[in-house]
């Protein structure tokens, strides 16, 4: 009759109903959902309020080419359009001695918050006098201050030790202190509305602020063929940002400038370094000048020699003369002395002496005299005497003038002669005195030159440092965003209900993924659709009234075991003429609810007025006892299989009052051997016996998984009940159930799944383990 009662058919188009049961496996836990969503908007409604506000604020610069101007355009120019290497500036922009010159220009090692009820906010300055005691390198560690303004004063508390500093006035200045700063609010018209707040004032070293900036800013090209860039820092100040941004670029312009005047400041410190050598070597050869002309009696070299050269001259000509008035003399000298008293002698033949010459004029006149004289009176004539002793004397005196003349003359020569010599050597040493003399003008000439021309390439570099261009041209200075960039309350909200949808749905994906647990009957039909599901057993959350003992219950427990009870006649086999029904309850391991089953379908069978049978035949772990408040120990079918001599009649229970025809007898005495109890004929005896008398036996048997008890007796069986327990079992399990069934082990077998509706939480550990007592005797 199996496929009387074979539930596939209702699953034949199980693919079209796929998307409905994953939805409704997911819609049976809305109020998860909910509370999801609930808590995603309240968190993200906290998050908007308490989150710092962050705005975005960035300039644009252009990098100006150096090698811009009246310059023909290279090819490089034309297909490049730019010769400059965005790459590189944004690295030196982003550089940590650009970041360290902007936060040592700001002082931004100094930070200060706003302390509010949950959160601070960051200011680009306190609202009131503060004045730092701390030199920004001395800053080696962090250091932070909370400073509160009470209505009687301030209180500065170190946050790290914890000290507290008391001040009873509104300043720091009235009392000493180590504090690294100083506050003074006394001249602050807002004293009052600052009163209850707390400020924090942060000190960092400079490293780590540098760093710090260095992560914060963003530097990036605008476009691929563009010399602009883009920077970019995000924080709760926007006025702090834009200062932030502003002073990096001039920074970096100021940093350009300076590469660029390097080449100007370097060439004018070189110059002026020269300047001093020059000036000495100057000083230096203009002295050596000045010793050589004083030591060569020089004033100008080609005067002197042209005055050297006339007065050579001079002194020959002077040298001619005399020689010739010595020869005249000594010519008038023989004249004189070779004639005779009568002879005249020559006049005016060159002798530059006056007076010699009036002698010999009147030595002639007086001749002429004594010769007139004689002709007239004789020789004897006393004029003639008179005029001849005259003529005596002049020559006597001319004599003498003549050889006074003459030694006047040589002395003269002598004279001249050595000065001649004295001019030759003069004038022979001019060439000399010219080289040495050219040599030092030589090298005054090319100091000179030197420094003329260093001179001029001072006043250019100097010309070159005060007109340098800009490295940069600032096309935006730093502006902020309206509104903040984070957080955005759109995104935020739409954040949370994604969030509120998507965690629930993952974290039930992942426990479904996971999840190798039995729920419902579908499970089972996935592994095989050809044993039947007869009855779905629903949970119940309480510990007691789970037992079927009144005929009339009509509760939900009570109706499933009716139904259970009738879909197991549908499955047991019709013959004419045959006794009662024998029907197995086992399971695949412990604590799936096999007993608790076999009880409750044996009273629902005798609630329709059946005579049952209910056997404990789980000589292992028996657990009927435990449900009718019977000893343990109580005589049951293991003292009926051991002992020959007993009665299986004497170990029957009316365990319930209101079901007369239902009996029972409990597994009795554990023993060690119950594979071989089960299997020497006596077991099979019971059964036919009690077939006999009543219309069900019910057999609660052991689990399947780990002993052959079951099966040592399982051809005894019309129908065999497999027991399943939704959230319990494994399904990989079902595959062992499955196995039974196609082996012919058990005999026309049935699913029941035990707890139906259970915890839909399926937060389980995952035990394969089969904890049942048992030991591996057979």
């Amino acid at each position: 009759m199996e496929n009387q009662f074979n539930y596939t058919n209702a699953f034949n188009e199980e693919d079209n109903l796929d998307l409905k049961q994953e939805i409704g496996r997911y819609l049976r836990y809305w109020p998860w959902f909910a509370l999801t969503l609930v808590i995603m908007l309240v968190s993200a409604y906290l998050y908007l309020k308490y989150t710092p506000r962050i705005f975005e604020t960035y300039s644009k610069v252009k990098i100006l080419d150096e090698s811009e101007g009246l310059e023909l355009p290279t090819s490089a120019f034309i297909f490049k359009r730019t010769n400059i290497n965005l790459e590189n500036e944004i690295e030196i922009l982003s550089s940590y001695l650009i970041m360290n010159r902007v936060v040592r220009e700001l002082n931004l090692n100094t930070s200060f918050y706003e302390e509010g009820t949950i959160q601070a906010s960051q200011l680009e300055i306190l609202p009131f006098g503060f004045e730092q005691n701390i030199k920004q390198d001395s800053i080696l560690k962090n250091m932070s201050y909370r400073l509160n303004i009470l209505s009687d004063g301030l209180l500065i508390t170190d946050i790290e030790t914890e000290m507290e500093f008391s001040f009873s006035g509104f300043s720091t200045n009235n009392k000493e202190h180590n504090l690294p700063f100083n506050v003074d609010l006394n001249y602050d018209e807002s004293k009052n509305y600052l009163l209850g707040k707390a400020y924090v004032i942060n000190f960092n070293p400079i490293k780590q602020t540098s760093l710090d900036l260095k992560s914060k800013i963003q530097v990036e090209a605008i476009g691929d063929q563009s010399d602009l860039l883009k920077l970019i820092i995000k924080g709760e100040s926007k006025e702090l940002s834009e200062k932030i941004l502003n002073t990096l670029m001039d920074v970096f312009n100021r940093d350009g400038i300076n590469d660029r005047q390097l080449v100007s400041k370097r060439t004018l410190d070189f110059i002026d370094e020269r300047f001093v050598y020059l000036a000495k070597e100057l000083d230096s050869i203009e002295i050596d000048q000045e010793v050589f002309k004083e030591r060569n009696n020089i004033v100008d070299i080609a005067t002197d020699a042209e005055l050297g050269l006339q007065q050579r001259v001079k002194s020959d000509e002077e040298v001619f003369r005399i020689e010739n008035q010595l020869s005249l003399s000594k010519l008038l000298d023989t004249s004189l002395n070779s004639t005779s008293e009568s002879d005249l002698l020559p006049a005016n033949i060159g002798i530059e002496n006056a007076s010699i010459n009036a002698l010999i004029s009147e030595y002639n006149q007086t001749v002429i005299n004594r010769d007139k004289l004689a002709n007239g009176g004789g020789s004897n004539n006393p004029l003639v005497k008179l005029a001849e002793s005259q003529v005596l004397d002049l020559k006597s005196n001319i004599n003498r003038s003549l050889k006074a003349y003459s030694k006047q003359l040589e002395t003269t020569l002598r004279q001249l002669k050595g000065r001649n010599q004295r001019l030759s050597g003069k004038v022979s040493k001019i060439p000399e005195q010219e080289r040495l003399f050219k040599a030092i003008q030589r090298q005054q000439k090319i100091k000179e030159s030197l420094y003329l021309l260093l001179l001029q390439k001072r006043e250019e570099a100097a010309i070159n440092l005060a007109i340098t261009e800009p490295s940069i041209k600032v096309v935006e200075n730093a502006l902020s965003g309206v509104y903040p960039i984070s957080p955005k309350p759109r995104i935020v909200y739409a954040g949370a209900l994604l969030g509120g949808l998507l965690i629930p749905f993952g974290v039930l994906y992942f426990m479904f993924m996971f999840d190798t647990k039995l729920h419902s009957k579908e499970d089972i039909i996935k592994v095989t659709s050809k044993i039947p599901v007869i009855g779905e057993i629903p949970d119940l959350k309480r510990k007691k009234d789970i037992i079927f003992t009144d005929p009339n219950d009509r509760s939900a427990l009570a109706e499933a075991f009716r139904i259970l009870s009738s879909n197991v006649n549908y499955i047991l086999p019709i013959k004419d003429g045959e006794n009662g029904k024998v029907i197995y309850c086992t399971s695949t391991i412990k604590g799936e609810g096999k007993t608790y089953v076999s009880l409750n379908l044996s009273l629902a069978l005798s609630s329709i007025n059946k005579k049952v049978l209910l056997i404990g035949a789980d000589l292992r772990n028996p657990q009927i006892h435990t449900y009718i408040s019977e000893d343990k120990q109580k005589p049951g079918l293991s003292n009926y299989l051991h002992d020959v001599n007993y009665d299986w009649k004497d170990a029957l229970i009316d365990g319930f009052e209101k079901h007369p025809n239902h009996q029972i007898i409990l597994s009795g005495s554990i023993p060690p051997n119950p594979a071989h109890l089960l299997t020497n004929g006596r077991f099979k005896k019971l059964i036919e016996e009690a077939k006999e008398i009543y219309d069900y036996v019910v057999v609660d048997t052991a689990p399947t998984i780990l002993v052959t008890d079951t099966m040592l007796i399982s051809q005894l069986a019309d129908a065999t009940i497999y027991l399943t327990r939704a959230n319990y079992t494994e399904k990989n399990l079902l595959k062992f159930s499955k196995e039974l069934q196609d082996v012919g082990k058990l005999k026309n077998m049935a699913y029941v799944i035990n707890s139906v509706g259970a915890s839909k939480s399926y937060g389980y550990g995952y035990n394969y383990g089969y904890n049942y007592g048992y030991g591996s005797k057979n």
